[in-house]
């Protein structure tokens, strides 16, 4: 019997709850700002779904970190390190552009290189790049509210509340997943 939409929406809305509700009660407790944007998608991976590779938690921790890294090495690369975050108010520089842009694609690549996908993780690279969670307290918050997530995500999966496998869900018997079909060049 499969789930219908209603039932699998709810054991979203409830993972989604749980997870970054521990999160925002702790970063109250600390008065850290502990609930980050990198924070949504990861736990939707793990809600939505849990068996794939991107949910694994090594995956998961690992793509985060070095995310971090790749964005603290891109902020300083880009001589921004004390710059102002891109704000609300106004555009990035074009050195914030680049910052942005190199870390997002060297943490994809090295993701790929070391076989450890979790596409949230170049959300992290965007955040720390851009200088929105910038080394000190932004910094520290972005990595404990992860820390939060990835030691509870993972148990979500496992919650008996109603699951249906998608295909994103299902593996290859390699443990990795099919890889994306290639279009055609257009001549």
């Amino acid at each position: 019997m499969t789930a219908t939409p209603v039932a699998l929406g709810l054991r979203y809305l409830t993972i989604a709850v749980v997870l970054l509700f521990a999160v925002g009660v702790a970063g109250h407790f600390l008065s850290w700002p502990l609930l980050t944007s990198t924070l949504g998608p990861t736990v939707y991976v793990f809600a939505a779904n849990p068996g794939t590779e991107a949910a694994r938690f090594r995956n998961a921790t690992l793509g985060h970190a070095i995310a971090i890294v790749v964005g603290l090495v891109s902020l300083a690369g880009f001589g921004l390190w004390n710059h102002n975050p891109v704000g609300p108010s106004h555009g990035p520089t074009l050195a914030q552009a680049g910052a942005a842009a190199t870390a997002a694609g060297v943490t994809l690549l090295v993701l790929e290189l070391v076989g450890s996908h979790h596409a949230p993780s170049a959300a992290s690279a965007l955040l720390v790049a851009t200088g929105l969670a910038r080394p000190g307290m932004p910094l520290l918050g972005l990595v404990v509210g992860l820390a939060i997530v990835l030691a509870l995500g993972p148990l979500s999966g496992r919650l008996p509340l109603v699951r249906n496998p998608s295909a994103h869900d299902r593996e290859s018997s390699s443990g990795r997943p099919d890889p994306p079909s290639v279009l055609p060049v257009v001549r």
